[in-house]
């Protein structure tokens, strides 16, 4: 099929963002290439702005669509800052997929992963949908209930997990805990914070805003993992999808790939104080129609990266001079840990051929990544594997294995093993 990409006659009075639909197969990370997606304005069915197809590694090239002004994501009490997209997804052989609410911020990248189901019964209607609820910052949701931000952790039969680990992945309840009729969903830790970050910031804000709520997500979901928070009560989760709890994590929604980048690149790190072994529960709210003193407040996080504020200014300008940014010792779930350097042309040893052999497994799901010796020696068709690499997983394309390079090879390698078992 040809790509069909209609784009309004008013193109150039338009704000516009750009849209990319990653689509994979729902037993892990497979792509599914030649899919057919087709992308409406939400609530006009009929009027299809762009009909394209996936790649080989299952991706649709990035497509400009209308949204509205910066300036509305920029302040609060502004108009909807983002426009709403119905994305459906088909494949022969799977159902189809309805994403309705896709939310296209102006001037950057969304990125829309669509998971296809294989099909079980030969219903040629069968659909599966996703309604993606407004953004915390536009729509109304429940404010969060304060807590002690250092949980207390020498009780009779508290579990506590002996240091700090980022989890493989984390299980969110889709609702309150106590409703025992919501969903839990296994998400991997990185894209639950992605998901979280883009559905309670904005991607347009300036950087370090963007970085300081990202640290703070992470550091209460870290909280929660470390201390066992609703095990310890009986639950069987990690984490809820309800503000009045935790944070907003929506099913089906896209994330923002700037903000993706930025949690590849700090994703093992979370806030602490000195003498003080657990994550903070770094605790947040809007700032305009909620405020919370001594706490994070997200609209005065973006005020204060506008004044030059870097990241740990804006955290200590809440939490205190005291808080501090700390790497956890422990990532779940990879074959090894970072060594600590980065492996570029001329390196060699057995971190090289680690890197190697999980990026020839790799290979053979992402044919787009070229084989390579595994040999310990990074010469230039260990770099050019490693670039491919990069560029299909969202990374800057440099050749270069740094941390986020690292973790991601490993997470991709471990997913694809898997699925291969």
């Amino acid at each position: 099929m040809k790509n069909k990409i209609i784009y309004p006659a008013q193109m150039s009075t338009q704000s516009l963002g750009r849209l990319t639909v990653s689509v994979i197969q729902d037993t892990g990370l497979i792509p599914i290439p030649d899919a057919v997606v087709r992308i409406t304005p939400e609530g006009e069915p009929t009027r299809v702005v762009a009909e394209v197809t996936t790649d080989e590694i299952g991706r649709t090239e990035a497509i400009e669509l209308e949204a509205p002004p910066e300036e509305y994501s920029l302040e609060p009490e502004s108009p909807m800052p983002y426009s709403e997209y119905t994305i459906t997804a088909s494949a022969p052989n799977f159902d189809q997929v309805e994403i309705h609410g896709a939310q296209i911020l102006p001037n950057v990248t969304a990125v829309q992963p669509v998971e296809l189901i294989p099909i079980i019964e030969e219903d040629p209607y069968a659909a599966h949908a996703f309604n993606v609820e407004p953004h915390t910052l536009y729509g109304e949701y429940p404010p969060k209930i304060a807590e002690d931000e250092i949980k207390p952790i020498d009780e009779t039969g508290e579990i506590v997990l002996r240091e700090v680990v980022v989890p493989e992945f984390v299980i969110v309840h889709d609702g309150v805990p106590t409703d025992s009729s919501a969903p839990n969903y296994y998400v991997r830790y990185n894209d639950y914070i992605k998901n979280v970050a883009s559905s309670e910031i904005y991607a347009t804000w300036p950087e370090s805003a963007i970085y300081a709520n990202v640290l703070a997500i992470m550091s209460f979901t870290l909280n929660r993992v470390y201390t066992e928070w609703y095990r310890n009560q009986g639950y069987n989760f990690t984490i809820t999808s309800s503000t009045a709890f935790d944070h907003k994590w929506m099913s089906g929604r896209n994330i923002y790939s700037n903000i993706s980048l930025i949690v590849d690149t700090i994703f093992n790190n979370y806030l602490s104080r000195p003498n003080v072994s657990q994550p903070i529960l770094t605790q947040y709210c809007d700032g305009n129609r909620v405020t919370c003193p001594g706490w994070l407040s997200q609209w005065g996080s973006k005020n204060l990266a506008d004044q030059g504020y870097d990241a740990i200014d804006i955290i200590r300008n809440y939490y205190g001079s005291n808080m501090f940014i700390n790497e956890a010792p422990a990532v779940a779930g990879v074959p090894s840990s970072f060594p600590g350097f980065n492996l570029d042309i001329g390196a060699s040893g057995d971190y090289v051929r680690q890197l190697q052999d999980q990026l020839n497994t790799i290979a053979a799901v992402y044919t787009a990544i070229p084989r390579i010796a595994v040999d310990g020696i990074y010469g230039p068709n260990t770099k050019k594997a490693v670039e491919e690499f990069q560029r299909i997983f969202g990374l800057p394309a440099n050749g270069i294995v740094d941390l986020p390079t690292w973790y991601r090879i490993s997470h991709i390698y471990v997913a694809v093993t898997r699925i291969a078992e």
